[in-house]
């Protein structure tokens, strides 16, 4: 086995690749061999490279980053997978882990973590940081079909949105009058992702306002 770990980055944003590629660099062992800025670029070059380990962006152009780990692992690509999101919703990881991906990283994950992550996939780990258990991910990795039926099914009968437990919390805070920076602290999660959130669940239940979101919210007794 290479005492080096080879790594491939798919981003759409090159300064966001810049910034990962000298970080990771800063590891004697971590080497980036190629960059992608989309999806199917992404596959193509991991095929061509062969690398140890793929960290690819969910949202890019042509494909995403999802569909791009789903097909490397329908294809048997002995490549390892790492989605790199903003997005720390049950959807997103649950998407993730069905798709095949070996970890999945927010982009706000410090370098401790993010170099924790990456080696614990190299040896045949797995590694989610997000709204899930460890326990959630390690069943659903196992085969056990019946948890993630489950949280589909109660989030189904909890909501006609489909609203994610992420989206459900940051609703239930909203409604208490707190501002998006008061709840990222709260939550412990990025201004921009709690922002996400709070688009996410407006357009799911279509309305543009805090009234409506209100009224909505207490009609269907969400909160």
């Amino acid at each position: 086995m290479s005492s080096t770990i080879s790594i491939v980055l798919a981003d759409d944003h090159s300064l966001v690749r810049d910034g990962i590629r000298s970080l990771l660099e800063e590891e004697k062992d971590l080497v980036v061999v190629a960059e992608a800025s989309n999806g199917q670029e992404a596959i193509d070059i991991v095929e061509e490279k062969k690398p140890d380990l793929l960290i690819i962006d969910i949202r890019m152009p042509v494909m995403n980053g999802i569909e791009a780990v789903e097909i490397l692992n329908t294809k048997g690509t002995a490549t390892k997978t790492i989605i790199l999101s903003m997005h720390d919703s049950e959807e997103y990881i649950l998407k993730s882990v069905k798709a095949g991906a070996n970890g999945y990283l927010l982009k706000d994950t410090g370098k401790v973590e993010f170099i924790k992550a990456i080696r614990t996939v190299q040896q045949g780990g797995t590694y989610f940081s997000g709204d899930i258990s460890n326990v959630l991910v390690n069943s659903l990795l196992s085969g056990n079909k019946s948890i993630s039926e489950t949280v589909s099914t109660t989030k189904s009968n909890n909501n006609p949105f489909d609203l994610t437990s992420k989206e459900l919390q940051v609703l239930e805070l909203v409604l208490t009058g707190l501002t998006n920076k008061q709840i990222s602290e709260k939550l412990e999660n990025s201004k921009r992702t709690v922002e996400t959130h709070r688009f996410n669940l407006m357009r799911k239940m279509e309305v543009k306002n805090l009234i409506d979101l209100s009224k909505k919210a207490q009609q269907y007794n969400l909160v």
